[in-house]
């Protein structure tokens, strides 16, 4: 288990019946989490929430209890985010990957050569920022417009407003398909999918059908010496050790390295224990 224990600007306070409280910066949130399947006594704090995420039995959900701001920032050493609550419980940040940051920061920063680094499905550019933070040029891609106006927001914020990063707005596997045709190539990539999703042409993306072909194109596009490559998924039917044997078969068994799998992880701080917030497969080179 892969944990991200870092923060000093956001915390895990409590879980239970189905939701997380949080402390986002100033502010405190509760948000539901498939994952608490579990049921506890509710401390006081959780009346004291600045707003609570509930869901609609017709779909989708909205804020209650709503005191917070249209939006604020978060840092995490160097980096600094936007925040804003969003309709389907977001807040523009995953926390718990601080801890795959950390991990491909000092690879990037030990390479000792430029590293060039794809990052796709990229969203609001946590991976984009840490990775440009660590001294690589990053290629940033996204269906969605408006997540990739706010990793641009983001990389401003952090100081990075004028580092090598290309970003690109379009279906990642399209994208990577004009990259091998093109010849360009990578020395990392970053791959966060959706469980499901659209792209911007309404092309349907489900990781279980879809995973396995993009790595395979994504292995194309590596430079003649990669670094490393890192999937995350947040799809709870689909094990690590699958990611891994996908790696192992696409990249590692070409590429020689060494892949590891885990679940990713945050500190609860009201018991000790650990809230699952998905898995990731990282290979690397020897």
């Amino acid at each position: 288990m892969w944990i991200a224990d870092k923060w000093k600007e956001y915390r895990l306070l409590d879980t239970g019946d189905g939701e997380r409280l949080e402390k986002w910066g100033p502010y405190t949130l509760v948000r539901p989490d498939p994952q608490v399947i579990w049921h506890t006594e509710k401390s006081k704090q959780w009346d004291k929430a600045d707003a609570t995420y509930r869901r609609s039995k017709t779909g989708g959900g909205a804020w209650n209890q709503n005191s917070l701001p249209a939006e604020w920032n978060i840092n995490y050493g160097n980096l600094r985010f936007v925040l804003r609550p969003m309709g389907f419980k977001h807040t523009g940040l995953f926390p718990e990957q601080a801890v795959n940051w950390d991990w491909f920061s000092e690879l990037i920063r030990k390479a000792d050569r430029p590293v060039k680094v794809l990052n796709l499905f990229a969203y609001t550019g946590g991976a984009t920022i840490a990775a440009a933070a660590a001294g690589a040029s990053v290629c940033h891609v996204d269906a969605a417009k408006g997540m990739v106006a706010q990793a641009k927001e983001n990389a401003a914020l952090s100081g990075l407003a004028d580092a090598p990063i290309r970003y690109i707005v379009d279906d990642c596997k399209k994208f990577v398909e004009r990259e091998i045709r093109r010849g360009n190539r990578y020395d990392a990539i970053i791959m966060d999918p959706p469980s499901y999703g659209r792209g911007p042409g309404g092309e349907v993306w489900k990781i279980e059908d879809s995973v396995d072909s993009l790595i395979e194109l994504c292995v194309q596009v590596l430079s003649d010496k990669p670094l490393f490559f890192l999937v995350n998924s947040y799809t709870t039917g689909l094990s690590p050790l699958t990611m891994k044997y996908i790696i192992d078969v696409r990249l590692s068994s070409k590429a020689g390295g060494f892949c590891e799998a885990s679940e990713i992880a945050l500190p609860v701080e009201s018991t000790g224990g650990f809230l699952p917030c998905g898995s990731s497969a990282r290979w690397q080179n020897k």
